[in-house]
């Protein structure tokens, strides 16, 4: 199996890979040093009878390393090439590891019980306002979520936002009549009298105007008159007109009762029952809608308006020292500071963040474990096990250091029992 150039490796996959060398030379030094201990004692344990327990203790570590050294290198490889069944298990079992694994962390960690007990035990809101209310905090978020909202805006196109606008406002606007529903609302402001208010804010402003504008009544009527009418008789009335507007203000103002308020009244409930049930005066009013709303001036106005208010709001946003800038960080700093004081905030924020992972956990747990199976899946298998030996391998070497240690001592044990008992 080719192996992966280190100049290839990132800077973590390098030190493993330098720790992993090195254990397989310590491992590899202890099988060659008892190989040298074991011919030495072999060949001299006839003259000093006491080798022959070197001998066995340097068999039994020669073969528990060779043992482990087996066992290791069968995860990974065929040892020594040869197709030996139950060898290369990582790479020929590649995709059963991963589905196994996707399934191990489905079952035990995205689960709705497990996600619970660990969210309710953690005070996620208090963490979150201790962190929110510190000012550099509040402004690097405040920063971020600029930045993207201006990026966001940026990247929209003014012809198709005025084309949904467009679209949202035919649909909920201009599609569906507003005569009926009007004449209703209409109707029940006049039956409350909910509109009296309103004629006397009218009756009071033209009594005010009339009282400051007396000047604008002259020759309001006398410019009609012949030319051989007297200049006196212009002026009286001009200013017989002026004062009876006058009057009649101060009358209106004065009497609840008017007949001009009880033609108003008259006149609104019948434009309410009319708009509710006259289809000549819906199909009026529908056809004056659809005119307003489909004029070229309006477009124009809705299109300006949204240019308007996207190139002033970008702006702002990437403008570090703007009131939206400001205000947004305060905003944050004070959301921080009720996270972390007000208890009944901290148990609703908790709540809902715990309720909003495990169902996002209970939903897609399943496609959140196909990652793992998905990426195995597409890994080539030299380089799946290439990675897995890199995060563990150091540590299976010490199995055969282990090994060594532990075969050494069994064969010493072994020899030891066995001369004991049946002597030499």
């Amino acid at each position: 199996m080719a192996r992966t150039p280190m100049a290839l490796l990132s800077a973590a996959d390098q030190e493993r890979a330098r720790g992993l060398r090195l254990m397989k030379g310590i491992a590899l030094g202890a099988l060659i040093a008892l190989a040298v201990v074991f011919v030495i004692a072999f060949s001299l344990q006839g003259r000093f009878p006491w080798l022959a327990y070197v001998r066995a203790a340097a068999e039994g570590g020669m073969v528990g390393a060779l043992a482990d050294w087996f066992a290791v290198t069968a995860l990974f490889r065929r040892p020594l090439g040869l197709p030996i069944p139950h060898t290369a298990i990582i790479p020929t079992r590649k995709n059963e590891i991963g589905r196994t694994l996707g399934e191990f962390v489905e079952t035990n960690f995205l689960s709705g019980d497990v996600i619970r007990a660990r969210l309710s035990a953690t005070p996620i809101a208090a963490r979150l306002g201790e962190w929110l209310r510190t000012p550099e905090h509040a402004e690097r978020v405040a920063s971020e979520a600029a930045t993207i909202i201006a990026n966001v805006l940026e990247a929209l196109s003014d012809e198709d936002v005025q084309d949904v606008i467009t679209d949202l406002a035919r649909e909920h606007l201009i599609v569906p009549e507003w005569g009926p529903p009007l004449g209703g609302w209409l109707e029940r402001l006049v039956a409350t009298g909910a509109h009296h208010q309103a004629v006397d804010l009218a009756a009071d402003s033209i009594g005010t105007w009339l009282e400051s504008n007396r000047d604008a009544f002259a020759g309001l009527l006398s410019r009609r008159l012949p030319s051989w009418v007297p200049s006196m008789v212009h002026n009286l009335i001009d200013e017989a007109a002026y004062h009876e507007a006058v009057k009649f203000t101060a009358a209106v103002r004065a009497d609840p009762e008017h007949r001009a308020r009880l033609a108003i009244d008259t006149y609104l409930e019948r434009l309410a029952d009319n708009l509710q049930h006259d289809p000549e005066t819906i199909g009026r009013f529908e056809d004056a809608k659809t005119t307003v709303f489909d004029s070229p001036r309006v477009r124009e106005l809705a299109a300006d308006a949204w240019t308007t208010a996207k190139n002033g709001l970008v702006t702002a946003l990437h403008d570090e020292d703007s009131g939206l800038r400001r205000r947004g960080a305060a905003a944050l700093a004070e959301i921080g500071d009720r996270l972390v004081t007000d208890e009944t905030v901290q148990r609703r924020v908790d709540g809902w963040v715990t309720d909003a992972a495990v169902f996002l956990v209970e939903r897609y747990r399943h496609d959140i474990a196909s990652v793992i199976t998905d990426t195995v899946e597409r890994w080539d298998a030299a380089e799946t096990s290439e990675k897995i030996e890199l995060m563990v391998g150091r540590d299976l070497q010490y199995i055969r250091l282990n090994g060594t240690i532990v075969g050494s001592l069994a064969g010493l044990l072994i020899f030891t029992v066995a001369h004991a008992i049946f002597g030499a």
